[in-house]
């Protein structure tokens, strides 16, 4: 085989990263090297890989087939350095995490220092995204998702499900009053996610018995920053239980309208690519979820 397994890490390492010189950091390579790699590559391969601009790197038709290829044959050799280590001494390397910032704060967070104990050779690295990524590109081995799955090309474990409820704080209220009905909302503050629109339905019902679909005074795409909003009395927000359960229990947010909300639980799945064997690390994590999460509600701190 002409082409080295190196030559095929730097050639993904660039791509994914959108430049010669991130690629080579992320490799810990000097620039020169990484670029003198790629261009060795593309005379083993007698093909352009890539199309160098002032601005970007762009993909060929070549490249982009070869990109596939060679992510499968890492992948495959890491699962296969991995199952010899399995052998030996249980699961071991790195494994790349992906969540929303508050779910990665709230939920993953405290459980990392049990996880590590039961499985110390697993090194985690904790990625946050707001919104979906393609695990492939950012470098992904699971990804944990709230909501209704539509990628029908990743497999998913349920781990729990999280309940929505309305809440303010106490300092909120005392200025601006207690909404005593669902149309009392609409003389108050409303916070809520300037993407997806979805998750701007409450669950509560409207006047015409249709779901409540509100238009927040005061936008985020971070339900961390909505939390922070409400916890600052800047108004009322309809948040999952895994974010609040803490700030509840301590009376720092009350539940408002609770006879009038539906029993609203938003799915909550770890993610992974359907094709991929399923390694080691990923299954020990996730495992581990399960266990301490299981079909729990988040309705009680962690």
């Amino acid at each position: 085989m002409k082409t080295t397994l190196d030559e095929m890490q730097a050639f993904i390492a660039i791509v994914t990263t959108g430049s010669i010189s991130a690629g080579a950091e992320q490799l810990g390579l000097t620039v020169s090297a990484a670029s003198r790699t790629l261009a060795r590559l593309e005379d083993k391969l007698a093909t352009t890989l890539v199309r160098r601009t002032t601005r970007r790197l762009e993909l060929t038709e070549e490249g982009s087939a070869f990109l596939d290829s060679a992510r499968r044959i890492i992948a495959a050799v890491e699962d296969t350095e991995e199952q010899m280590s399995l052998r030996r001494q249980g699961p071991a390397g790195r494994l790349r995490i992906d969540a929303a910032t508050p779910f990665m704060l709230h939920v993953i967070v405290p459980l990392v220092q049990g996880y590590r104990a039961s499985y110390p050779r697993v090194e985690l690295e904790l990625n946050s995204n707001e919104g979906f990524i393609d695990l492939m590109e950012k470098r992904t081995d699971v990804a944990f998702r709230i909501g209704r799955l539509k990628d029908s090309t990743l497999h998913a474990t349920p781990i729990g499900g999280s309940r929505l409820r309305i809440l303010a704080s106490p300092d909120y209220l005392e200025r601006h009053g207690v909404p005593a009905s669902v149309a009392d909302l609409a003389g108050h503050t409303l916070l809520g996610f300037n993407q997806p629109e979805s998750l701007n339905d409450w669950p509560l019902l409207a006047a015409d018995g249709q779901p409540l679909h509100v238009t927040p005074h005061i936008y985020s795409s971070s339900g961390e920053t909505l939390l922070q909003l409400a916890l600052g009395g800047n108004g009322i927000a309809c948040l999952s239980d895994f974010l609040t359960c803490a700030d509840r229990e301590a009376g720092r947010l009350r539940q408002l309208l609770p006879e009038a909300t539906l029993e609203v639980r938003q799915p909550i799945n770890a993610v992974y690519y359907r094709n991929t064997a399923l390694s080691a690390r990923i299954a020990s994590f996730v495992g581990y979820m399960k266990e301490k999460l299981g079909d729990r509600g988040f309705d009680e701190p962690l």
